[in-house]
């Protein structure tokens, strides 16, 4: 007899302490699969997952205020994606939204995005913010299925990789949203 879910077992949750492995590996998995082109293989290699594993233990353990907030997707007991919002000058900034690659497209975005509007709003805010690294059309297309849209904003981030220390530019662009 085969077992199946009339529902499937996924939901959105406050990150705990325990879920900064889990982050990290979505947030470089994802990475990988989807900025290599922008950021260069020279970055993506010097990451140090330790590091972003301590990020993340500090941004659930100590947030600087009650209205910044990690969140999880889970599909079952298993972390598939997170995303991280803070409070931004007219509002909330979404930070990070990363789902593991091979859950892309199984809603577990929508969720964390959507919790991240309804967090907004508890603390009332009316505005939300994201940035999209340039080439990212993927996520552009996700933002904009989900009501926000570019504003013309863009901001110059330099990265440095590799023995020679050169610093490159990278672009990201602000899509923003009333909420």
């Amino acid at each position: 007899m085969a077992l199946f879910r009339e529902q499937a077992d996924v939901s959105v949750r406050p990150a705990v302490a325990e879920d900064d492995t889990a982050i990290a590996r979505v947030q470089l998995e994802a990475w990988r699969a989807h900025h290599a082109a922008v950021l260069g293989p020279e970055v993506l290699d010097q990451l140090d997952v330790a590091a972003v594993r301590a990020q993340w233990t500090r941004a659930i353990t100590q947030p600087p205020s009650t209205a910044h907030h990690v969140l999880v997707a889970c599909d079952g007991a298993e972390v598939v994606g997170f995303a991280s919002s803070a409070p931004a000058e007219d509002g909330v900034e979404v930070l990070a939204l990363e789902v593991l690659p091979g859950r892309q497209r199984g809603g577990h975005g929508s969720r964390l995005l959507t919790a991240c509007v309804d967090l907004a709003r508890e603390h009332g805010a009316v505005h939300l913010q994201t940035w999209v690294l340039d080439e990212d059309e993927a996520r552009e297309q996700f933002l904009g299925s989900a009501g926000l849209g570019a504003d013309g904003a863009q901001r110059s981030l330099g990265i440095s990789a590799g023995p020679d220390g050169l610093t490159r530019t990278v672009q990201e662009h602000r899509w923003v949203a009333e909420i």
